[in-house]
């Protein structure tokens, strides 16, 4: 490969909703980072590599940079704005919008901190016409001194090739750190809890807000058959009920959107069996926290 090749770390920050996992797994081609059309959806960073024949590129996926409500929140913020110097380029997702509001002053300033480049991503170009999408790259460029602006669609993959070219840009040379094969490296156990969790966010709509954890209680192939046992934790009894539906006709819902996922993920017959449990504020219990994978990150 000699010394053309590229190879670094790249965050995807913006406010939630704007689309940072559909571009990630747009771009990686699989699907990885949980989408879903509630704010805070991905809690912790999830590592997906995207390798081409320039370049390797390793996406560190930071929850949005908001200001925190408990300590699930705090854990967040934290962790998204410490991954904003560890890593070679910022990528800032935001909407064609000629607003500047405090959500986006809030990110501004945290930018002014570091000395990382900051290439802005003006997503969903699909959803207004050309000039708005000018008229948001002037209100942007003069908010804040980007290394580069790139307007996409992650639904549609417009200009997608584009953002790969300039991120390459802005990389060092050096090898890979991944073999080319690899799509991420946060291990299956998490990413199926987290889509058994993205299938009860969308089965459940706005019935219930985001205090839902879920925790893989058993994960193993027998006989060619992965079979998992997982248990949605809630935060109140009235919670249950809603998930678990009428006769169960909910839980046996998001069981099988769930089980069709994992199966094409993991490319094998999966066994899915679903359990409800209330905890009562497992967001601020640091025991809890622990336990459903959410670790602080302090290495």
């Amino acid at each position: 490969m000699g010394n053309k090749y590229k190879s670094g770390f790249v965050t995807l920050i913006g406010r939630p909703n704007v689309g940072k996992s559909t571009l990630m797994n747009y771009l990686v081609g699989q699907k990885i980072a949980i989408t879903s059309n509630k704010p805070q959806t991905t809690r912790n960073r999830i590592r997906t590599v995207l390798t081409t024949g320039e370049g390797q590129v390793v996406f560190v996926d930071t929850p949005g940079i908001h200001k925190a409500k408990n300590k699930l929140g705090a854990y967040m913020v934290n962790i998204a704005e410490r991954s904003l110097d560890e890593v070679d380029v910022v990528l800032w997702l935001v909407e064609p919008s000629t607003f500047i509001g405090a959500g986006e002053r809030h990110i501004i300033d945290q930018l002014g901190r570091v000395k990382t480049p900051v290439i802005l991503v003006i997503n969903k170009t699909d959803m207004v016409k050309k000039e708005d999408v000018f008229l948001s790259i002037d209100a942007y460029r003069k908010a804040y001194d980007f290394a580069a602006i790139v307007p996409v669609s992650a639904r549609s993959g417009e200009n997608t090739d584009e953002l790969v070219k300039v991120i390459l840009q802005y990389l060092p040379y050096g090898p890979q750190f991944y073999d080319e094969d690899t799509i991420t490296d946060q291990p299956e156990r998490q990413i199926v809890a987290e889509l058994v969790r993205e299938k009860a966010l969308h089965c459940l709509q706005d019935e219930i807000p985001h205090g839902i954890a879920v925790a893989i209680d058993r994960m193993k192939k027998e006989k060619k058959v992965m079979q998992i046992d997982a248990t949605i934790i809630c935060e109140r009894d009235s919670h249950k009920g809603i998930i678990i539906g009428k006769q169960g006709v909910m839980l046996k819902k998001i069981g099988s959107t769930a089980r069709y996922e994992i199966e094409r993920m993991l490319d094998c017959k999966v066994n899915l069996k679903l359990w409800v449990k209330v905890q009562k504020n497992w967001r601020d219990s640091d025991y809890l926290m622990k336990n459903f994978g959410y670790v602080s990150e302090t290495d």
